[in-house]
């Protein structure tokens, strides 16, 4: 029986949406008969009572406090993780992580160098996308449209010049946590202390008003477009993650020409960014139909309600068959075979 760990929790804000995606793959990969053991990278293996107490589908509509996120921080196994015996032994690390730890390309680098097989994008890959400075960079170099940005700090100049409204959010922070939409310039300086907050690095980034849109990739393959309408300005985190926020239309009912278009940029932006089995694009869609891609997501969420997924149901593949596909393909890579299962 192939064992796999489920790497999953952490120290950022989006712990508890890390907690909420592993509920859902942990059930999906015992339903398909792997041997699954759960490791939170704060506290190590979990037992069952540990599971029945962290693996709730529910995500709250705030990410956890700073003091918390302190304390879980403090606790971070770091590279003691390739040590414990759960993973370690496993044929398959399958991160359900969010945010710095764990898209930020480091702990992909230790099973690296640690030689232990894992699903997902690899340190390069992880480290380009998270950084939404350099990711932006290589979808210019792609021909991928990006809206304009610079990063804090920016001559006055350099802001203006992004108009108004102004979105200013963390670099290396996903779940639009510490995002704010200002409308005027005295804004500013604390949205940008917002942001600071969970982050060394702030980007100022021109709003596209427009239509919100989003594709997943499985393997080398664009899966469908979906369309989000928030009742917020922006898709933030109480609209992804409070039942009833948000609408969410999969397939998107566009017409086929921008279909084509969001799918094949999502392809690219994948490709441009070197990643590898799974991610998910986003994109706004001014109403003269320009695409603009926002950003790539190298561990998108894995609930069965969460984005990926139903692009992926929405061809015809269920949650089962996703999951069981990331699996088999790093599998097939760690293995050193020449095809892999797109």
């Amino acid at each position: 029986m192939t064992r796999v760990a489920v790497l999953t929790g952490g120290s950022t804000p989006e712990r508890d949406v890390a907690f909420a995606g592993a509920a859902q793959v942990v059930a999906a990969l015992r339903d398909l008969g792997y041997d699954v053991t759960v490791v939170d990278t704060t506290s190590g293996e979990l037992h069952a009572a540990d599971e029945a107490r962290y693996l709730r589908s529910a995500v709250g509509a705030t990410p956890p406090d700073r003091d918390e996120l302190a304390r879980l921080r403090a606790n971070e196994l770091g590279s003691a993780l390739v040590a414990l015996p759960a993973v370690r032994h496993a044929d398959l690390v399958f991160p359900v992580l969010h945010g710095r730890q764990g898209e930020g390309g480091e702990l992909q680098a230790l099973f690296e160098l640690a030689g232990i097989p894992y699903a997902g994008s690899g340190p390069l890959g992880s480290g380009m996308a998270l950084d939404k400075d350099v990711a932006k960079r290589l979808f210019r170099g792609a021909g991928i449209p990006t809206p304009d940005w610079v990063m804090w700090p920016a001559a006055s100049h350099a802001v203006a010049a992004l108009g108004m409204p102004l979105v200013v959010k963390p670099s290396k922070v996903g779940s639009t946590v510490g995002l704010t939409v200002i409308e005027h310039a005295e804004a500013l300086p604390s949205a940008v202390a917002e942001a600071e907050s969970y982050d060394d690095e702030v980007m100022l980034e021109q709003y596209v008003a427009g239509r919100e849109y989003t594709v997943g990739i499985l393997g080398d393959r664009a899966l469908a477009v979906g369309e989000i309408i928030p009742q917020h300005e922006v898709f933030d985190y109480e609209c992804k993650y409070t039942p009833g926020m948000t609408q969410e239309i999969f397939p998107a009912e566009i017409p086929k020409g921008l279909e084509t278009r969001l799918r094949d940029l999502s392809l690219a932006a994948h490709n441009a960014l070197k990643l590898r089995d799974f991610s998910r694009a986003d994109f706004r869609v001014t109403p003269a139909g320009e695409p603009y891609c926002l950003e790539v997501n190298t561990l998108p969420g894995l609930t069965r309600t969460s984005l990926l997924p139903q692009s992926a149901a929405a061809m015809g593949i269920d949650f089962l068959t996703l999951c069981d596909t990331v699996c088999r393909r790093a599998l097939a890579r760690a293995a050193g075979g020449n095809k892999l299962v797109s």
